[in-house]
Parts: structure tokens; sequence; C-alpha cells
């Protein structure tokens, strides 16, 4: 994943010493990427700060990674001194205030400018414990499959012993695994990046495990019509209790979920893009984390809007459910599932119709400046999605791609697709 922090360092002339910032969408695995030891996936708007001196050849760069950049921003000493002193203030005053009431919403006006990162999430995020010249390996504690009688395909939920490492997680970050053989050039296998399914506790709560939840690449060879399936998720879903698995990160800050107790969360998710919602909503209502983590008792609203084919796809079912039923005015569960329900022009219902359906209702909530708006799964959503909520903001006189540019500055504005 791209280092946006390594173009900050300041030229040696006074021009030079001038500091930009990019900000950039559609990073990319390309040819250019491949070169490093890890692959990059899309998580929403990338900001990068690059000294006036080193812009052309950054510029180049975000270009070879196959990045866009849709904003150039000048910096100052000033501008960094004040936003450095107003975090810190900031900071103190979160320390000694009551807990927040939820934000008066007004359509007209546009999302605060938020607090700086470390105000809002975690400020101690483990990142590349584990490298791929050195990986973790763990070993598989149980392998078992989540998609029900008569769904599509095969989804299963492993988890891996990670007890004598120094494997440390948050929930929203992912990990990768390294599958073992060689490829097609004859070089080891790269790893690939799998969303972390549990809380930073693991789902035994006594900080020894790691989850994930993995579905099998299936496809027809488009020349040979020969069915195709996934190298590493093929590897992972064959796993049996006792195999051993080589693990990297964690990496990611992308998909944090907010400190703040109170927040709210809005979740999108289709298919395995449940996984970071999973360690989220376990963390807030699970009895064993709430008992674990004294200081994190959520009190906010969490809402996931889920994306399926089919009934027995809906994946940890049973255990949503029993959260709706016990924590009914702290968490709702809608679900699109494609293959069995109609969308309102008669077609299959998928999660962006969804969406539309409750769009005023989301609009509402997102206008809240304690709401944190999540997406991970299929890219293909984001721009139903985009559709609906520009619909419902259109309504308030609001353009929601503004709104939206101003939200992911404030971040408040989480995507991880693929």
């Amino acid at each position: 994943m791209f280092n946006s922090s390594a173009a900050g360092g300041a030229g040696n002339t006074a021009s030079g010493s001038r500091l930009f910032r990019y900000e950039v969408v559609g990073l990319r695995q390309n040819s250019e990427t491949d070169k490093t030891n890890y692959p990059i996936r899309r998580s929403g708007s990338t900001f990068i700060t690059v000294p006036y001196n080193r812009m052309n050849d950054m510029m180049q760069r975000i270009l070879r990674m196959g990045g866009k950049i849709v904003g150039i921003e000048p910096l100052n000493s000033e501008t960094l001194t004040n936003g450095n002193a107003a975090a810190s203030k900031s900071s103190q005053s979160a320390q000694s205030a009551p807990a927040a009431q939820p934000a008066k919403m007004q359509a007209d006006s546009a999302p605060a400018a938020g607090a700086k990162h470390e105000a809002l999430f975690e400020e101690n995020v483990p990142v590349n414990i584990y490298r791929p010249n050195s990986p973790y390996l763990g070993k598989c504690v149980s392998n078992e499959e989540l998609v029900g009688e008569g769904g599509i395909g095969t989804v299963r939920h492993l988890i891996f012993d990670v007890s004598g490492g120094d494997l440390r997680y948050l929930e929203g970050q992912s990990i990768g695994i390294i599958p073992p053989g060689i490829d097609k050039k004859g070089k080891p296998e790269k790893l690939r990046l799998y969303s972390i399914a549990s809380t930073r506790h693991g789902d035994h709560v006594d900080d020894k495990t790691v989850s994930l939840c993995v579905r099998q690449l299936e496809y027809k060879h488009p020349e040979t019509g020969e069915t195709v399936y996934g190298v590493c998720s093929t590897h992972l879903c064959n796993l049996k209790e006792g195999d051993e698995v080589k693990i990297t990160g964690p990496v990611g800050k992308e998909m944090l979920l907010p400190t703040d107790p109170n927040a709210n969360v809005i979740m999108f998710a289709t298919g395995t893009g449940i996984a970071p919602f999973r360690a989220y909503l376990w963390r807030m209502f699970k009895d064993a984390e709430r008992q674990a983590n004294p200081g994190y008792q959520f009190k906010g609203f969490a809402w996931l809007v889920f994306g399926i084919p089919t009934s027995p796809n809906i994946l940890y079912k049973e255990e949503l459910e029993e959260i709706q039923q016990k924590y009914p005015e702290n968490f709702r569960l809608t679900c699109a599932i494609s293959r069995e329900q109609k969308n309102a022009s008669g077609g299959r219902m998928y999660i962006q119709d969804r969406v539309a359906e409750h769009a005023d209702e989301l609009w509402k909530l997102i206008q809240q400046e304690n709401t944190h708006t999540y997406i991970c799964g299929l890219k293909g959503m984001e721009g139903g999605i985009d559709e609906a909520l520009s619909a419902a903001a259109a309504k308030d006189g609001v353009t929601w791609s503004d709104y939206q540019k101003q939200m992911k500055k404030s971040e408040r504005w989480h995507v991880e697709t693929y």
C-alpha cells in the first residue's frame, strides 16, 4: 500500500519547502505496484503531502499506480501549526467534556472538518508486525462453512491460533495470507489481503486468535470454459485443524472503527465484505466483548445493509438476528436478497435498491456529525449508493458529491472495495 508520509519531507530550498496536499482516488494494483511485496486495494481517497520540488515526480508515480489526482491544496507552516494546536486542544477538551449528543441535522450545512485522525480513531495502530519476507506461522483452529443448504458457493469462517507470536490488530484492519507453491512465472505465490472478521481480542476473547471470512473464488475460464479456482482462497477453504498458514500484517487504517461509543455507524456490505463489520458488531454488542472493554460501551446506532444472492447466503445470520433482538434501539439489519426479492421496478433486489428505499432516512443519519459510513465488498455497488443518496440530498438542495468530499476529509466516509 502506498505510503503517503514518505513524500512529506521538505525540500532544501525555500520554494522546495512549500508543501502541497494531493487528493488521489483509484490507486490500484498494476505493473508498477507489482514490484512491491503486497497488493493494493482501493480504499476511497488517499491524501498525499509532497514538497513543491517533488510535485512532478509524485504526479508521475501516482499515474503509474493507476491513481487520479482530484484535488491539490497548498499547505503552509501556519496552517500546519494551527492544525496541530487545534487537534491538541480538541483532544484535551474531549477528555473533560461530557458524552457528545447527536448533532442537530441541517441539510444546508456541510459536514464539520472534524478532528485529526488520532482524535477519532485509535492512536496506536499496529502495522506490518509481520512482513512477507518473515511471516508469522499460525495454525488453523477451526474452519466452518457459513453458507446454508441451498446457498450459492462456499464461504468459510476460519480461526487461526496466533498465541505464539506478537500479532496485534484492530477492528477494520486486514492480514496477508501467503499460499504455498509457485505462480505461473515460477516465483513464490504473492500474499493476498483479507479483512479481519474478529475483534482485537479474537473470537474466544482471549487475545490468542484471528479470524477470516473467505469465499472460495470460482469462475469459468473465458477461452477454455473450464472451472478455475482461486489459489489462495482454495488453500484457505481447504485448511484442516492444525494446518499451518503464513500470515503477514496487519495493514490498513481506512476502515478503523471510531473510538466514540456514541457514534452512529452505517455499514454497506456485499458477501464477504461483511468481515470487518462482524468485528465492529461483535465489539459493540457481544457480552464477552463488552466485559473485556469497560472503556468502550457502545451506545450509538449501527445499521447494516447487507447484499447477498439467497437467504442461505446471509453470513452470520443467527448472530446478527440475536443482536437485533437484544439491542433493537441500537442495531438494525436490512438485507437485499437479489435472487429472492424484487426492487421497485420488478428487477432483482440489490444493495443499491435497498439504499434507495431508505435513502431519506440514511441521508438524515449521515448528516449527524458523529455518523461514520463504511462500504466494503464489490466495487460495483458504489455507483448505485451514490445515486440513491444524491437524490435524497438534492431534496434539501445539497449536492451529494460535494458533501461526500467533505465527509472524506473529515474521515467519516470509509471505502474498501475490490
